[in-house]
């Protein structure tokens, strides 16, 4: 069923395309800035007025009469207002605001999404090195990542979840001396311990299993330790496996699972990466210079030429980046978005640039980067940045562990991701209106008891067929503005990756809620107000029910 607002832009498109054919002016409404304007603003006609050499307010009327007899405006338009310059106002009957509860009910957990586009999107996120248990800038990542697949799931893309990481190199050299001086009975502080040692108590944990002839299972891998400190490959692989267990297990706690996990290995193991440079070298945008072979970045944007091959042979990081990319394309995803850190930022010229350079036919842009600052953490007033687990951070556990699940992920996304963070604590467990999660999930809540004292064993269905005229008030009306405009917001956050546009509208609706209830008695005597109030606050509990699911957040009945 087309809802009330694609009617009138199927009417709005028609009429446009009669006008002019083949013009290409845009059907497209727009919210007005102030309320008592209307519902839509159209700017047709001072899109049409030039190509026409028409005065716009002159098409405006002309557009006004035409729309005002198609039967969709008919049905559900009150008045058409022409403002300004050539603005159409449009101003909904009420039985058209009020069409959107029944397509709430009607849709239930789909309200909002998308046909099925056919096309893929791959999500990078978190990918953390197996040094260590996920900070909480993982966490941060982890929120972002898993909230943008949800969105892109919500607009008819086929998503995966991808977590790639470096199980070789300097920091798993570290990792695997720092677990074979702990079996040996050193700790920090201790004379002969290095400075670049990791100095959490996990070290010790791994190192007591690895005497203890453990074995560990992960996501991706599994292996038992031999016990022999000597054994630097064992120890490596051991704790590799162990520390992906363990972050295994904060991402559990995240309600989180990743499709697959990719290893940086992996490339020079399938020779990916020695493609990646023979087809860069075939391209002609390759130079060696001082024993070194550099990518001409410079002719894609880039500030300045890389280096892909050290005089030594060895690789910089720039070249599997590039190669990872490749793949990421030859797999089948016309979309990719990496979430990373702010300092991750000079990366996003080179690898475009590497892209373009391989003449795969990747396009311009790609992927997309979503980059994101750390979070600062507060409890009892003052900042907390040492985990004794983790030895130098606070992990995402301990952030899990002192508030909840749902805070956690609620408050990490409150934020656009560039922006500042400070997670206050006490704020993520507070009962009260000032905690942003709470708040809404109250609302929900709040309405499923008020359901529940219509009828304990409620049916929604039950409602799907009431009688709409009664919801005329201006906090309903109102109500139900805010629900119409959730499937353009989930497109919205989509397309710009912006997944807190999602926290804002479920706290903006749980306000409208909250007002509405204060405004009008819902379980009245009259059965006709009483079921159009019950259909009302059922769809607006299912739109806040869909919201926070988007979040990865739960939508709780009772509180």
């Amino acid at each position: 069923m087309l809802s009330v607002k694609q009617e009138l832009l199927a009417a709005l498109a028609a009429e446009l395309e009669r006008v002019q054919p083949g013009a290409g002016a845009r059907a497209a409404f727009e919210n007005p800035k102030v309320a008592a304007h209307g519902d839509f603003a159209c700017t047709a006609a001072m899109q049409l007025a030039k190509p026409l050499k028409m005065n716009p307010r002159q098409l405006g009327e002309q557009l006004k009469g035409a729309l005002a007899a198609t039967p969709a405006f008919r049905q559900w338009v009150q008045a058409i207002e022409i403002a300004g310059p050539g603005f159409l106002n449009i101003r909904l009957r009420p039985a058209a605001r009020q069409q959107v509860v029944r397509e709430v009910l009607e849709q239930g957990a789909r309200y909002g999404f998308q046909p099925e586009r056919g096309e893929k999107v791959i999500v990078e996120f978190v990918s953390a090195n197996p040094t260590g248990p996920l900070h909480v800038g993982h966490g941060r990542q982890a929120a972002i990542g898993d909230a943008i697949s949800h969105l892109y799931a919500t607009q008819g893309w086929q998503v995966h979840r991808e977590f790639y990481y470096n199980d070789a190199g300097v920091q798993i050299d570290t990792l695997t001396r720092s677990v074979q001086l702990r079996a040996e009975g050193l700790k920090p502080g201790d004379a002969g311990w290095p400075e670049a040692a990791y100095n959490g108590d996990y070290i010790q944990d791994i190192a007591d299993a690895y005497l203890a002839r453990a074995t560990v299972h992960a996501d991706d891998r599994e292996f038992t330790a031999s016990g022999d400190v000597q054994d630097e490959g064992g120890v490596r692989q051991f704790a590799v496996a162990y520390l992906r267990h363990e972050q295994d297990k904060d991402l559990q706690a995240f309600h989180l699972k990743f499709d697959q996990y990719y290893l940086e290995s992996s490339l020079y193991e399938r020779g990916h990466v020695e493609d990646t440079v023979r087809r860069l070298v075939a391209s002609g945008h390759t130079y060696e210079q001082d024993g070194a072979l550099w990518l001409r970045t410079t002719d894609f944007g880039d500030d300045k030429d890389r280096v892909m091959r050290k005089s030594d042979g060895t690789y910089t990081y720039f070249l599997p980046d590039v190669a990872y990319h490749v793949q990421k394309f030859q797999r089948g995803y016309t979309r990719a978005v990496n979430i990373q850190g702010t300092d991750h930022h000079g990366t996003i010229a080179r690898v475009r640039a590497g892209l373009q350079a391989v003449d795969l036919g990747v396009p311009q842009g790609y992927p997309d980067y979503v980059l994101h600052t750390m979070v600062r953490v507060v409890k009892g007033g003052e900042e907390v940045k040492i985990s004794k687990r983790a030895g130098s951070y606070v992990t995402l556990r301990d952030l899990i562990e002192w508030t909840s699940r749902d805070a956690v992920r609620f408050f990490l996304l409150s934020r656009k991701p560039d922006t500042e963070y400070t997670f206050d604590v006490d704020l993520a467990v507070a009962q009260n209106n000032d905690n942003p999660v709470y708040y809404v999930q109250y609302a929900h809540a709040r309405i499923c008891s008020v359901l529940r004292g219509w009828r304990e064993d409620y049916d929604v269905g039950a409602l799907q067929g009431a009688d709409l005229s009664p919801l005329d008030g201006p906090q309903a009306q109102a109500l139900m503005l805010l629900l119409a405009k959730y499937p353009e917001m989930l497109t919205a956050a989509a397309a710009g990756n912006a997944p807190h546009d999602v926290t804002f509208y479920l706290r903006e609706l749980a306000a409208s809620y909250h007002s509405y209830y204060d405004a009008e008695r819902i379980l009245v005597g009259d059965e006709r107000v009483k079921l159009a109030r019950l259909a009302l606050v059922a769809a607006t509990a299912q739109v806040l029910h869909n919201g926070l699911a988007v979040l990865g957040v739960s939508a709780p009945i009772r509180m």
